[in-house]
């Protein structure tokens, strides 16, 4: 049964799925370069806490065609990845499904120190340096579609890729994308990604501005975000049907910072554009980050490749009240 949060999300996923195409990930809305997983021998200053990156795609229950994951530069080598000193790391990439792929606590926890591997697993490949794999997409699949776990309160059958960093100390840069066919990027309408932890890189140009889209159930009166090893580099604000650009805590170089905010009745049932917005006079190169969401209660949030419902808007109007008149 889909517990009672969920069923207006729910119902705003099935409502937009002719219009969903976000299989990409980063996602188009989220205007973020790559994702970033370190090897395990990593210097954390380098933007990376745990040297693991979790990633949950969902596909509607009415999807029967066969699905593919697409990685793209899945080998630590070449010009999009950092490297430091000789090129020595290796990732893995894993897909799994089946039951508790994401049910299960630990695929859902800040700390990945327990069974985040849950699910069955369906497909695994190693990648170190290979310039075979540098600049282009690696397939996996085909997937059934009831292969993922059926989760209708996450729109689906749900698969997790997880990326973790082997050995070494370089930092793989990727992209992913979820696709009908295994040597084309192909959306799958109703489909979309979603994340409790993102680790990735923010742009080097600073004209340009990354978001990331929390959504608000009617169970949420508070957040609390958490960032690492953000450099300072610039603001991260708040845009949402009562926030005008309020302002969440930024962190220092190898450091966390958190900040709570209130969620006003006004946001219930929306998503919150969290965005990310460089700072001209830093010019900070190469500024890999990490950000997490919490409710009230400590739970994890999750982080939509959609904004689902749409992408909010400020109210402008909210609070203000109409002038007496002038007698």
């Amino acid at each position: 049964m889909i517990k009672a949060r969920y069923k207006l999300l729910l119902f705003l996923i099935i409502i937009a799925a002719p219009l969903l195409r976000a299989q990409p990930v980063p996602a188009v809305d989220e205007n973020i370069p790559a994702l970033v997983t370190f090897g395990r021998d990593g210097d954390k200053a380098w933007g990376d806490d745990d040297f693991i990156q979790i990633i949950f795609f969902s596909v509607p229950e009415t999807f029967t065609q066969p699905i593919f994951i697409r990685v793209f530069d899945p080998d630590v080598g070449g010009t999009l990845d950092e490297q430091k000193g000789e090129w020595n790391t290796r990732t893995n990439f894993s897909v799994y499904g089946g039951k508790e792929a994401c049910s299960h606590e630990d695929a859902r926890r800040i700390k990945r120190d327990g069974n985040f591997r849950s699910g069955t697993l369906l497909g695994s490949r190693t990648f170190g340096n290979d310039a075979r794999w540098d600049g282009r997409w690696f397939t996996f699949g085909p997937f059934n579609p009831s292969e993922g776990e059926l989760l209708p309160e996450y729109g689906g059958y749900v698969f997790k890729l997880v990326v973790e960093g082997l050995e070494g100390d370089d930092g793989n840069l990727y992209r992913l994308f979820l696709s009908t066919s295994n040597t084309e990027n192909r959306a799958i309408e109703g489909a979309f990604a979603f994340y409790f932890k993102y680790k990735f890189r923010l742009h080097d140009n600073v004209n340009e501005v990354s978001h990331i889209y929390p959504y608000i159930d009617d169970r949420v009166v508070a957040i609390k975000q958490s960032n690492f090893d953000w450099d300072n580099d610039g603001i991260i604000r708040i845009i949402s049907p009562s926030k005008n650009g309020e302002r969440m805590a930024v962190s220092g170089d190898n450091n966390w910072a958190t900040s709570t905010h209130e969620i006003t009745k006004d946001d219930i049932n929306s998503s919150l554009d969290i965005q990310m917005i460089k700072d001209r006079r830093a010019n900070i190169k190469n500024n890999n980050v990490v950000i997490y969401l919490e409710n009230q209660y400590g739970e994890l949030m999750p982080f939509y490749s959609i904004p689902i419902g749409g992408i909010p808007k400020y109210k402008y109007s909210i609070g203000i009240k109409p002038k007496t008149p002038v007698r």
